[in-house]
């Protein structure tokens, strides 16, 4: 998701992410990347870009 100004402007999908031209699946904490977000491109200087995984989980009865 994509936060600016404390609110959360938008919430989509990682569609790329890149380490100099090489697609990547993660990169170190303070090493340069790139990154397209899916369906968003109004990305400002000082957004923060907040990365989560949905998980499913079943209830079980107990």
């Amino acid at each position: 998701r994509l936060i600016r100004e404390g609110v959360v402007v938008f919430t989509g999908e990682l569609e790329s992410l890149k380490r100099f031209k090489d697609d990547v699946k993660e990169v170190a904490k303070g090493y340069d990347c790139g990154m397209q977000i899916k369906n968003y491109n109004d990305i400002k200087e000082g957004d923060i870009i907040e990365c989560f995984r949905e998980v499913e989980v079943k209830k079980k009865l107990k």
